[in-house]
């Protein structure tokens, strides 16, 4: 299930890269928010408390409530970061 939702993530973010309506970036903030949130729990569950810091941290830049004004560029680069990041954590937990 993390899996599913780290690549559902990375995709819905790298999407932001195109001409999306206004509409699509406040969806997207809200789902990065809950599922960041969700994603620190299960981290926390499982004793890994500085990746769980680590999401927690993502869902509270992503959180839909205060609007943090990166602008559109900053906003594409911390895209792509995280959409990399999720990956390689993927690609890491394969390997265990």
């Amino acid at each position: 299930m993390k899996n599913f939702i780290k690549i559902s993530l990375a995709v819905i973010l790298l999407l932001c890269l195109f001409n999306m309506p206004y509409g699509y970036f406040q969806s997207v903030r809200f789902i990065c928010f809950v599922s960041f949130s969700y994603l620190a729990f299960l981290s926390y569950k499982e004793n890994q408390e500085k990746i769980a810091f680590g999401y927690g941290a993502l869902a509270l830049l992503f959180q839909p409530f205060f609007k943090i004004a990166l602008g559109r560029g900053l906003w594409n680069v911390v895209d792509v970061a995280v959409a990399i990041a999720l990956v390689i954590s993927i690609l890491r937990s394969n390997d265990k």
